[in-house]
């Protein structure tokens, strides 16, 4: 695609969704937007493969066409970019679409319902095993952003008073009461009433504003008409709200992740006992949180005390899984002589990933990065994270198969 077709589009400067699609009009990529007109700029900045990885360069080389919608705030752009990318699955959205780590919103089919956050892997397990504990009623997403998803919650239940996880235990729950956040539960009347609130966040979740506008509207009629004041009112004051969410800190949030957006960084460590029992491990940061679905075990094939060699072995067998996402940066344990096995490894594959090398003190902690400097900077605080994780994930896998040889 070419800058100058953008041009013509002339996107706003409001929130919304974006879709790029192939010759044949289908979605390769959806994404959303607290300005349309800035986001979809980015895709042709001069530094778009350091800032969004080369899978994003390949999507948008290969896009043809932008559709978008407006939206009227950041927050319906969050729930409608995950309903777009649940139904369309598209090929660049691949991160979304196999992360089951993601979250979901549950509502629960209870005489009184809730609503809350599920991880997918979780949904998926229960319900494989039948160990589910409660009936779902409506189910949202997955989600990318857990952050995201949980602060847009946050707003929906000052629109829509809800009952969360936690309803059961009554000091919790007479907290939210009390302060406007979870419904009355004294009579029938209340139980129809909270009924209607839980339609109204359905219709919102499934992007159907103008239908949740008209019924609000029929709701705050037929209320005046029966001379139910207060309710008419709340109702009127809800029309209001919808015209006016304030989502200023999803608008923070989502510019904050607008530079790791689908940026997958890999982290890689050795573990062993004096060159026995040597295994290694990989772990995965993606969008700026920890993905453990994605990540790795590798027993090594020959126990050595030669912790180059075998990181060379690791780094060397995960590339032969192309099926894996590959990452955007590598990030190795060690110092510069790990960090040049590494990128021989990619320059025999010919395959262009960058990598920084984390080198510890005495103590065991982050005291250099080395590598490219920019990626560094924008990156300090996911590298340092994920390569602590990595170091984590391999002793414990090192102790497991310890254990397993001492109890033969």
């Amino acid at each position: 695609m070419l800058r100058q077709y953008l041009n013509k589009k002339k996107l706003p400067d409001l929130p919304g969704i974006y879709i790029f699609r192939d010759y044949q009009k289908r979605p390769i990529y959806i994404g959303r937007a607290t300005s349309l007109k800035d986001r979809t700029k980015s895709y042709f900045a001069n530094d778009l493969i350091e800032t969004r990885g080369p899978r994003i360069v390949d999507m948008v080389t290969k896009a043809k066409s932008l559709t978008f919608e407006q939206t009227d705030s950041v927050l319906e752009a969050v729930l409608l970019e995950s309903s777009l990318i649940k139904q369309y699955q598209p090929y660049y959205n691949v991160d979304e679409r196999d992360d089951r780590s993601n979250q979901c919103v549950v509502i629960t089919e209870e005489l009184w319902p809730r609503v809350f956050l599920a991880r997918a892997r979780d949904l998926e397990k229960s319900e494989a095993d039948g160990t589910t504990p409660y009936r779902i009623k409506k189910l949202f997403g997955p989600f990318t952003e857990a952050g995201l998803i949980k602060e847009s919650l946050k707003i929906l239940r000052r629109l829509f008073p809800f009952r969360d996880k936690k309803a059961y235990d009554p000091r919790y729950e007479s907290f939210y009461q009390a302060i406007g956040r979870s419904p009355d539960r004294g009579s029938e009347s209340d139980r129809l009433a909270y009924s209607r609130t839980i339609d109204h966040l359905i219709l919102f979740f499934e992007g159907k504003k103008s239908q949740l506008r008209i019924q609000i509207e029929k709701d705050m009629n037929e209320a005046a008409k029966e001379m139910r004041f207060e309710d008419a009112n709340r109702f009127k004051h809800l029309l209001h709200a919808l015209d006016h969410i304030n989502d200023i800190a999803l608008i923070k949030d989502n510019r904050e992740q607008s530079s790791r957006s689908n940026y997958r960084i890999e982290a890689y460590d050795i573990a062993h006992l004096s060159g026995t029992n040597v295994v290694g491990a990989m772990t995965v940061y993606q969008n700026g949180n920890a993905a453990p679905a994605e990540y790795r075990k590798f027993k090594i094939k020959k126990d050595t005390n030669n912790d180059i060699a075998n990181l060379a072995e690791v780094i060397f067998r995960r590339l032969n899984h192309p099926e894996w996402a590959y990452p955007d940066l590598i990030v190795v344990d060690g110092n510069a002589n790990q960090l040049k096995a590494a990128e021989n490894i990619l320059k025999a594959r010919r395959i262009n990933i960058s990598v920084v090398a984390v080198t510890k003190d005495d103590k065991h902690k982050a005291s250099e990065l080395l590598g490219d400097p920019e990626l560094v900077k924008r990156f300090k605080r996911e590298i340092i994270a994920v390569n602590a994780e990595a170091h984590r994930y391999a002793i414990k896998y090192h102790r497991q198969k310890r254990s397993v040889i001492r109890g033969r």
